[in-house]
């Protein structure tokens, strides 16, 4: 059964705060706004993202390890930070294909990038 873009990370627990869901819809819809994708592509990419084997996971000290986290590399806000204060709370690899997300992050857990799987 085909994953929709997952298939070379079935063999992954994946997970992810709970903000990943609402911030991918809003990048989806913001391009169906803008007319930089149409309305069957933003459909396809919303049922992707609602069936994506990716559990959320919002361990108690999540908020707090994202602000710390977010203070220690001079960030303002605090979205990234929660994907990296996931990853060393669960201690597991952060997997991003944001370049400067994994040149800051490598600095304290492992970061992997598409090509690494």
């Amino acid at each position: 059964m085909s994953m929709d873009g997952f298939d070379g990370l079935a063999r992954h627990d994946l997970a992810a705060p709970p903000l990943l869901w609402s911030e991918s819809s809003s990048v989806v819809h913001e391009l169906f706004w803008r007319n930089e994708l149409s309305g069957d592509l933003a459909g396809i990419a919303m049922g992707r993202l609602r069936s994506a084997p990716i559990r959320p996971k919002s361990p108690r000290r999540l908020l707090v390890e994202a602000w710390r986290i977010a203070d220690d590399f001079g960030w303002a806000k605090t979205y990234d930070a929660e994907y990296v204060a996931l990853a060393v709370l669960q201690n597991c690899p952060l997997l991003t294909i944001d370049g400067r997300l994994q040149r800051t992050a490598s600095r304290v857990i492992e970061v992997l990038g598409p090509a690494d799987l």
